[in-house]
């Protein structure tokens, strides 16, 4: 059948009108929500307060309220020391007998006994910079030998031709000697004031994921070594006793000096440490020399002039030290530590170097040789405390 025109016009217009009449009835029932399968009911859009009933109680007792850190600052320590040192090879102090021959060098060393003390404070958050100050000292280093000999006796080095002592001539004491007497006591004495940095934070405390730590240290160090020795001519005659001869040279060195702190904590509570340092320094030597009685009277030579004299030499010296030892940490405030140091000394002056061959006016005992060395060494044991 065939539509006319305006029915074909008609139905077109209405088409419109139709689909959206389907959709609405297709969108509609989709719109509703469909009822939940029994136990998969959503959970709600409302969550509580994660910490609704917590409280501030205050900071935690491991966090500094100032950004510091609650380690230890301040360090301080006491070691007790057993040193010795080595001698030159001396001068003879008599003519040879039958009996021997002493040398100055006879009067050589024991173990004597010292005392190490250091205090300091770490600087900074991450307590990488301290100043450290350190005295140690070894007291009454040496010893004495002595020779006896029958007639003709001991005939001293020195004679003092022309000196007396209390009116009597110094060849009395000096030619035929019973007995002769050398004798050593040296003083060795150390300060030292040092900056030191460490590479990395809390040095004091290793932490547990590093087993190795290193610092370098700089600053300024006085060391003393004062060598005296004694020579007790013995006459045999109690009515006029003996005479000594005393020869004092003192070094007095200071200067800035470099160095290095290594610790390795090889267990869980030990450390290995090596501490070395070095310096190049003046060197403020004196010298005195003096020929009096055993009783303290001055020697005199014609005219009553003192036979002793006073000498004073400005040289540069080195010196060079090593602490080797190993640290027990039993807390981290207290630490037990032992091990050996070893110091060399080099181009100083020392009372065998001073020895005079004759003794003929106060010139002869002047003047100051220098340019030799030594080696003070031995072991030490202590504590440190950190707080």
């Amino acid at each position: 059948m065939t539509l006319s025109p305006p029915m074909r016009t008609c139905r077109l217009a209405l088409l419109p009108s139709l689909l959206v009449a389907a959709l609405a009835g297709f969108v509609a029932p989709a719109s509703e929500p469909l009822p939940a399968p029994a136990g998969l009911e959503p959970p709600p859009l409302y969550l509580a307060e994660p910490f609704a009933d917590v409280t501030f109680t205050g900071m935690p007792q491991q966090i500094a309220t100032g950004g510091m850190q609650p380690w230890p600052r301040w360090f301080a320590g006491a070691t007790g020391l057993v040193m010795t040192r080595t001698l030159p090879s001396g001068v003879a102090t008599m003519q040879p007998v039958a009996a021997g021959q002493l040398r100055t060098s006879d009067a050589s060393f024991g173990w004597p006994g010292g005392v190490d003390l250091h205090v300091g404070r770490w600087f900074g958050e991450r307590q990488q910079h301290a100043v450290e100050f350190i005295y140690w000292g070894v007291y009454q280093m040496g010893d004495s030998a002595t020779l006896a000999a029958g007639p003709p006796g001991i005939d001293a080095i020195p004679q003092a031709p022309g000196a007396s002592v209390g009116g009597i001539p110094a060849s009395d004491f000096l030619t035929g000697a019973a007995q002769q007497r050398i004798e050593r006591a040296d003083v060795v004495n150390d300060i030292e004031i040092n900056w030191v940095y460490s590479l990395w934070d809390r040095p004091e405390f290793l932490p547990r994921e590093r087993e190795v730590n290193l610092m370098w240290l700089a600053g300024f160090r006085f060391f003393q070594v004062n060598d005296q020795l004694t020579l007790t001519s013995g006459s045999g005659n109690p009515a006029i006793g003996a005479i000594d001869l005393g020869v004092a040279t003192n070094n007095n060195i200071y200067g800035g000096q470099v160095g290095a702190k290594f610790d390795w904590r090889f267990l869980p509570s030990l450390r290995f440490n090596v501490v070395p340092k070095f310096m190049i320094g003046g060197n403020a030597i004196t010298n005195t020399s003096s020929l009096a009685g055993a009783n303290g009277t001055q020697a005199t030579f014609a005219g009553g002039v003192p036979a002793q004299a006073y000498s004073e030499l400005g040289v540069f010296s080195w010196l060079g030290s090593v602490d080797t030892g190993v640290a027990w940490d039993v807390t981290e405030n207290w630490s037990l530590w032992l091990g050996y140091r070893v110091v060399g000394v080099g181009n100083i002056a020392q009372a065998d170097g001073q020895w005079p061959s004759t003794i003929t006016s106060p010139e002869s005992l002047s003047g100051i040789a220098a340019g030799t060395e030594t080696i003070i060494h031995g072991g030490f044991a202590g504590f440190q405390s950190r707080y």
